[in-house]
């Protein structure tokens, strides 16, 4: 189960088995009755008896409670009139005085920072798994809602009691506007009508209204909206000077006002006030943002044209504009129209940039290499999978290279600088575009580089074979060559002939709970050596368990089958890298705005 899927049951197990609990019993402590505020006052926890409580578990060093308190200070201000809520701070900070520096900032009660018995006794009676977290109770002590981070970044006070019944009526409320969109109701909230120009001037929101309007989602320090930034600005000035009816709003995502004023100075169009945090992460989860930067189109009637158009822009420009359903499909038109004039020199030469490199820096060529089978390698030396990938595609490539055909690998690095470049290419038996060279960008943007490592197989003719060559390699290995459509037929044809001879049910010291069935398995991770494999498995369906038929056949304990052992076959087990150096240098940390995960690095 998922770690979101087992918080998610947790909560609900919390609210369905909740029983009424005494605040005395569960706020005080056999030495102590009271709790404390942050001027030291003592007050009796006899008097929360009738309210409703936020247990609010934070700590001063974790960035997520620093940007989350003043939300709730908010909240708490604003209930503060009807006199039947409260809130109690349980601090996860590691010293008295971080402690008390983070509660002068709270205008509630918490539990004192020497009781640390009743603090631990407080996680484990709500399970508490990560802070901010914040458990709401009602007057008889039952618990109420156990998302109270996420109730009050969203709806603030309009939240209370935080129910679920109340939180029910507010969603029916949102389905409702959303209905209704117009950008009135994206762009006002109950305390700001208006946007901030690039002058610091106020400008009614109602003044945007008739335009289309771009809603620019982006964070100062990330490298991606560094890099588009300058780009959607030459694009916008393109626009304007055309006598468009179009605007950009500025949503930023940092917590720093100065760095904030600073993006606004470089920014011809308006904003919406950095303060305002509450309707920023409103939008983000509105428009369901999952990437940086994202460029949100509304248009002229205040609905929804697009959720982002950053890609567009990048590759296209101003000629993505005005972002509609037609335009893309005409840039759709186009894409297909280049794709098909595709050739080797004009996806690798730009300008006078018509070489590649190899050993020693040496210049090759692209002309050289027009009529042979390219795999275009994508990578870099600081992702921990791409390290693993490699030893895999060196085999792959000396075994056909050793057979004589016109193929060769193309390196085109993500490595932060020229000395990874050099360390990680010298081990390489391959050609490589120099490192910052910038083709990289342009040829990341034609085959939507999301992650690496990336193998983007090019023919003879210079078209695109595919782009999933790394996925061949890892279960194939050379065997996928050249790997076309067509190469893969046979493969799937080879597996069918090969399925005839092994048996169709066998144990295995490796599941002995059950008989191993061969079925056909489209994707799947063997439970013997923890790799890929695909086509055909030996399953339990029961367990949800897999083996690579070659390991299954390696470990059987039973009769001995037919089964050719040099047939051809997905990587079965876990192979010492040969000549692995032994002055090995510290793995290195992933680049910035990106994320390794399993066998690969994702743009975040």
């Amino acid at each position: 189960m998922a770690d979101g899927e087992d918080s998610g049951a947790v909560a609900a197990e919390l609210i369905r088995t909740s029983t009424p609990l005494d605040f005395k019993t569960l706020l005080s402590s056999p030495v102590r009755d009271f709790l404390v505020r942050n001027n030291g006052d003592q007050v009796k926890v006899e008097t929360l008896k009738g309210k409703k409580l936020g247990l609010y578990y934070s700590a001063s060093w974790d960035r997520r409670c620093q940007r989350f308190t003043p939300d709730l200070v908010e909240t708490y201000n604003a209930l503060a009139p009807k006199g039947d809520f409260e809130v109690i701070f349980i601090s996860a900070d590691e010293d008295e005085e971080s402690f008390n520096g983070y509660f002068s900032k709270m205008p509630w009660l918490a539990i004192p920072f020497s009781d640390s018995e009743a603090r631990d006794s407080l996680d484990e009676q709500f399970k508490v798994r990560g802070i901010p977290h914040l458990v709401f109770l009602c007057e008889e002590g039952r618990v109420r809602n156990v998302s109270g981070v996420e109730i009050v970044r969203e709806y603030g006070a309009d939240g209370y009691p935080f129910t679920i019944e109340r939180l029910k009526e507010l969603k029916e409320q949102e389905e409702a506007a959303n209905r209704e969109q117009s950008l009135k109701t994206v762009l006002v909230s109950r305390s700001r009508d208006f946007v901030i120009a690039s002058d610091g001037k106020k400008v009614p929101v109602s003044e945007l209204e008739g335009k289309m309007v771009g809603l620019y989602f982006s964070l100062s320090t990330f490298s991606p909206c560094i890099e588009f930034t300058p780009k959607l600005v030459e694009v916008y000035e393109k626009i304007k000077a055309k006598g468009e009816s179009f605007e950009i709003v500025f949503l930023s995502l940092d917590d720093d006002e100065e760095a904030f004023e600073q993006d606004c100075k470089n920014m011809p169009w308006f904003a919406l006030p950095q303060k305002d945090t509450k309707t920023i992460e409103k939008l983000a989860r509105y428009f369901e943002l999952s990437t940086l930067p994202t460029l949100v189109i509304i248009g002229a009637d205040g609905k929804t044209v697009h959720n982002n158009v950053v890609e567009a822009i990048d590759e296209h420009g101003l000629l993505a504009y005005p972002f509609t359903p037609e335009k893309f499909a005409e840039l759709a038109e186009i894409e297909k129209a280049k794709e098909k004039a595709q050739t080797l020199e004009s996806i690798l030469i730009s300008g006078d940039q018509n070489f590649v490199i190899g050993k020693d820096g040496i210049k090759i060529s692209v002309s050289d290499l027009v009529g042979k089978n390219i795999l275009l390698y994508f990578s870099a030396h600081w992702c921990p999978p791409d390290r693993a990938f490699l030893p895999k595609l060196m085999e792959a490539y000396h075994k056909i290279k050793a057979k004589g055909d016109a193929f060769e690998v193309i390196f085109i690095s993500s490595d932060r600088d020229q000395a990874s470049f050099d360390d990680f290419f010298s081990g390489m038996p391959w050609h490589a575009l120099p490192f910052g060279d910038s083709r990289k960008a342009s040829l990341s943007r034609r085959f939507k580089i999301q992650g690496i490592p990336m193998l983007v197989a090019i023919g003879p003719t210079g078209q695109t074979v595919t782009k999933e060559a790394s996925d061949l390699v890892r279960l194939h290995g050379a065997n996928a060559y050249p790997f076309t459509e067509e190469r893969l037929k046979e493969i799937e044809a080879e597996f069918e002939e090969m399925a005839k001879r092994w048996p169709k049910k066998l144990k295995n010291a490796l599941h002995e709970e059950h008989e191993l069935v061969l079925a056909r398995r489209r994707n799947f991770i063997c439970d013997g050596c923890n790799e890929k494999g695909e086509v055909w498995s030996f399953y339990c369906e029961e367990c949800d368990f897999d083996l690579h038929p070659k390991c299954a056949l390696e470990e059987e304990k039973g009769p001995k089958t037919d089964a050719n052992p040099e047939d051809p076959h997905p990587k079965c087990a876990l192979e010492e890298e040969k000549g692995t150096k032994t002055d090995a240098k510290p793995e290195e940390e992933p680049q910035e705005g990106w994320v390794c995960d399993g066998e690969v690095c994702k743009k975040t």
